[in-house]
């Protein structure tokens, strides 16, 4: 089997802060793009300002403490936060051409947050019935430090992931994040990692044909 290429997908880096709402506006067309064979698929990189989002599944008596907008985001899931510090990764596939198999998806997305952590020095898991990216946080404990969540519309994907890299982890106190409340939250700064969003960006992308053959070969279904 071939090596999938990565040049068929644009990488694109939003400089600045985009509001949720104006990302959820461009990432909604460009799908429709997508399914209609008027653009390319894409990885889009960005931050937001503060933001509570609210998944299909989520439950109102999560929202603890709604000091920042509120927005339904159409993916599946519970409330999360985005805000400065936070990395988010938008990902645009078409399915179609790649195994329509949305498990699949989701588990290499996982593992590409996985692998590229690692390359950063962290060790991070998937934990089972308990959604997103854990590490072992600074107390010794299992904390989160990547979110998952992702809406597959006409079979080309939308949403993606976040990693915390330097957030204000107190913003998490407004909601219980992803529905679960029995775990805290960190991030690479409070790990004791200095890092760029620049920096983490190029380790994403480093990582990037990994993750399309583990999506285009299945390997995610494997493992």
């Amino acid at each position: 089997m071939s090596t999938p290429s990565t040049e068929t997908v644009e990488w694109r880096v939003e400089p600045g802060q985009i509001g949720y709402r104006d990302a959820l506006e461009r990432m909604t067309e460009r799908n429709r793009a997508i399914c209609e064979g008027e653009a390319r698929e894409m990885v889009w990189m960005l931050e937001h300002p503060p933001v509570y989002t609210a998944g299909t599944s989520a439950d109102g008596a999560e929202l603890l403490d709604p000091r920042f907008e509120v927005v339904e985001a159409g993916r599946g899931g519970r409330y999360t936060y985005h805000g400065p510090g936070q990395r988010v990764g938008y990902i645009m596939l078409d399915l179609k051409q790649r195994g329509r198999d949305v498990r699949c998806f989701v588990h290499a997305v996982e593992g590409w947050v996985i692998a590229t952590l690692a390359d950063l020095g962290v060790e991070s898991w998937r934990s089972e019935g308990r959604i997103g990216i854990w590490t072992r946080d600074i107390d010794g404990r299992e904390a989160k430090i990547g979110a998952i969540g992702v809406r597959v519309r006409r079979w080309v994907t939308m949403h993606g992931f976040s990693v915390n890299i330097d957030p204000d982890l107190s913003h998490f106190a407004g909601i219980v994040p992803c529905g679960i409340d029995d775990f805290g939250v960190t991030s690479l700064a409070r790990l004791g990692i200095d890092l760029a969003p620049a920096a983490f960006d190029e380790a994403m992308q480093a990582r990037f044909g990994d993750f399309l053959e583990a999506l285009e070969g299945k390997a995610c279904a494997l493992s």
